[in-house]
């Protein structure tokens, strides 16, 4: 199994360094980038396809953040997805528990499940297997 890319897009910056070590511990991926909202991360993400870069292989998104929230930062995804050649494997992670949310997230083909906070590190193997 080959190592892959990751991208965290969540505001909680606790979170952030607690699934940063948690991913860094694993040796499950090559690179992992971290964004605080979804306005970062899609310009971040036109700006790789632009330059033919390589885009993530796996996203960890929020749902609620300001600037840009992971609903929205999905129908981006949404327009991109004819510009992006590999998959991108998008799971939810989230401390929602709302019903809403869940059936939300199965109305894209993109994301993969709905994980509750925090990622584990079992969370992460079954993740990078998955890919």
């Amino acid at each position: 199994m080959s190592l892959k890319t990751i991208w965290v897009i969540d505001d909680d910056p606790i979170y952030q360094i607690i699934v940063n070590k948690i991913i860094q511990k694993s040796e499950l991926f090559s690179s992992v980038s971290s964004f605080t909202n979804g306005k970062d991360a899609i310009d971040t993400l036109k700006k790789t396809l632009k330059t033919n870069e390589m885009p993530p292989n796996i996203i960890l998104l929020d749902i609620n953040m300001p600037i840009m929230d992971g609903w929205e930062f999905m129908e981006e995804m949404v327009l991109l997805k004819s510009q992006i050649n590999d998959s991108i494997q998008i799971y939810i992670v989230s401390s929602s528990i709302a019903l809403e949310d869940k059936s939300k997230a199965k109305n894209y083909s993109e994301i993969i499940a709905y994980l509750s906070k925090p990622v584990n590190a079992n969370d992460l193997i079954l993740i990078a297997a998955n890919y």
